[in-house]
């Protein structure tokens, strides 16, 4: 299995609690009060919006087997690592991937850059997950209960470059949609 049930019940606690209460008193980064409002017929989530969230979720499931893949021997890219090691290379990839993927929520348009130190209750609950995740990594009575092992500064920077790619790939759709935008807007639709 890529990932205990005692690390998803984590990713869930961390990931999720903090930053979401955080963005709660995010300041506004788009000119929310200037746009129309939402049709009651409309739905909040419609069909782009889930296939992104299918997509962003694929890329954040992809980074993390790659994670694994890297530590293993025998995967397309052939590791030295262990079970244990490889697990939790895949477990930290995906919970920073999550506290990445936070910033991105930000904002459907914006880019997460902008305005980037506005909240600093989100910066505080991605501190927090950061912070706790490399605990459970490295106390022994913690790895212990979530079946880690120690990364190496390495293996934490391989991580987190697989991590940020959904910071990336989210910035980039941002950009399109903005160039898109600015584009009917200059055409006058």
């Amino acid at each position: 299995m890529p990932l205990l049930a005692t690390q998803i019940l984590w990713i869930n606690l961390v990931t999720d609690s903090g930053p979401a209460l955080a963005m709660g008193v995010d300041p506004e980064t788009e000119d929310v009060m200037a746009r129309a409002p939402r049709r009651p017929e409309q739905r909040v989530i419609d069909g782009r919006m889930s296939g992104w969230i299918l997509a962003m979720g694929a890329a954040m499931a992809a980074v993390t087997l790659l994670a694994l893949d890297i530590h293993l021997p025998g995967g397309l890219v052939d590791g030295d690592a262990g079970v244990e090691t490889a697990r939790t290379a895949a477990f930290t990839t995906l919970v920073l991937a999550q506290l990445c993927n936070a910033l991105n929520a930000r904002s459907e348009t914006a880019s997460a850059f902008r305005g980037l130190l506005a909240n600093r209750w989100l910066w505080a609950a991605i501190a927090f997950g950061v912070v706790t995740q490399v605990l459970v990594v490295h106390v022994p009575l913690l790895q212990a209960a979530f079946g880690t092992a120690p990364l190496s500064a390495g293996q934490w920077l391989l991580c987190l470059a697989l991590a940020s790619c959904v910071l990336w790939m989210d910035e980039l759709r941002k950009l399109v949609v903005r160039a898109r935008g600015r584009m009917r807007h200059a055409h006058g639709r």
